[in-house]
């Protein structure tokens, strides 16, 4: 049974929403903020990433970071950028990107339910991210960014859904600059929702597992004094049916291969030269190196652990570990990893340039691997999924 919750939200008026959506803090870094910010001074980036805001040798997990932010969404607030509204609601946000479309509910779950494993995770988080996000919702007294969740719907969160997107129009409607069209309605029946899914069992982390865990860790702090409400006992989410979802690969480069490293690959694995760059099915690899791709099929897991079964793992268990000496992908500099969105146009690039040696474009992990490795409690090896498209901050927001 998972916990619904309508909430007051912050929102753009529908003037402004174009200028304020802005991409998810984890996907660019500080100099790409500054570019996408620049000339718009109303861009939620100036909440998410405050430190576009400061001189550029700024200390980014400094005070001043977190306060920025901080007074920057509160003058939003105070200057009618963003309006609250007057009673609890809920939403449908609706992607379309090229032929795909996905809508999930836009409302805020539990922390309980996170904490009591009703969402499950898949991917080990980081103290270091986690400290940093803590402090970000605790300074804004807000989640500024709605994690992205998945599940098996049923019937009744179908009919719901359509319901809702044939009655009305949209409250916003517009198109990114990536070519994503985004809509957004106000559910008319929250209740109604609320109580269809009371027969949802759980939900998957799909993206969003520092801000999970954050939420967590900051309801565990201010539940030891005197807050005054619960309202810190939720945090947002778009909740998407796994039949929706678009999983694309999660790529990796080599910097550097060690001498004699063709040879060896060719003595492992059978090279098929000129090879589509895309692989088309689960088990097979395309590698980029000196100016041409080579296609390998990876051997079959004879485990019955589903994480041992996945592309991912049998890459590492037969190429990256044994033949380039990466024992830890999370901390190993001679590994970089490039998402699916970027095509394997930019894998070339890289190899080309001289950046790295190695490209290797993957098969996508299936939703289903990703829940199946959820429901049983294990983790994913790092960079093995990448979603698209990627929700917007600064749609609505959640304070307390």
């Amino acid at each position: 049974m998972i916990d619904i919750h309508p909430f007051k939200a912050w929102r753009p008026r529908p003037e402004l929403v174009e200028q304020i959506a802005c991409v998810p803090y984890d996907v660019i870094d500080t100099d790409e903020a500054r570019i996408l910010a620049e000339g718009r001074p109303d861009s939620f980036l100036h909440v998410i990433r405050p430190e576009i805001d400061l001189p550029e040798d700024v200390d980014l997990y400094s005070n001043a970071v977190y306060h920025t932010g901080a007074s920057n969404l509160k003058m939003m607030q105070d200057n009618g950028i963003l309006v609250q509204d007057e009673q609890p609601g809920l939403y449908l946000y609706q992607q379309q990107m090229g032929t795909h479309t996905q809508t999930g509910l836009f409302a805020c779950v539990s922390v309980r339910d996170y904490d009591e494993n009703r969402i499950l995770k898949h991917e080990l988080t980081r103290p270091d991210k986690e400290d940093d996000r803590t402090r970000h919702i605790l300074t804004q007294r807000a989640h500024a960014e709605p994690v992205m969740l998945t599940f098996k719907s049923t019937g009744a969160i179908t009919g719901l859904t359509n319901r809702t997107l044939s009655a009305s129009d949209p409250v916003y409607s517009f198109t990114a600059s990536d070519g994503v069209i985004h809509r957004v309605w106000k559910v008319e029946e929250p209740g109604a929702f609320v109580d269809a899914f009371r027969d949802v069992e759980k939900l998957y982390v799909a993206d969003g597992h520092h801000r999970c865990k954050s939420a967590s860790r900051v309801a565990e702090k201010l539940r030891e004094g005197d807050y005054g409400d619960d309202e810190f006992e939720f945090f947002p989410a778009v909740i998407i049916p796994m039949d929706e979802m678009r999983i694309l690969a999660y790529n990796r480069i080599v910097k550097v291969v060690p001498e004699g490293f063709p040879e060896k690959l060719g003595a492992a694995f059978e090279l098929r030269p000129d090879v589509h760059p895309v692989p088309q099915s689960p088990g097979k690899v395309s590698l980029y190196m000196a100016g041409r791709w080579y296609g390998i099929d990876l051997p079959e897991s004879t485990s019955s652990d589903v994480v041992e079964q996945l592309d991912v793992s049998r890459l590492h268990r037969h190429l990256l570990l044994p033949l380039l000496g990466i024992e830890n992908q999370r901390t190993d500099p001679n590994i970089g990893f490039v998402g699916g969105i970027r095509g394997t146009e930019e894998l070339e690039r890289l190899v080309d340039s001289g950046k790295a040696q190695l490209a290797v474009s993957m098969y996508p992990t299936s939703i289903g691997e990703l829940m199946a490795v959820s429901d049983n409690d294990q983790l994913m090896p790092p960079k093995s999924t990448w979603f698209e498209p990627k929700l917007r901050s600064g749609l609505l927001v959640h304070t307390f």
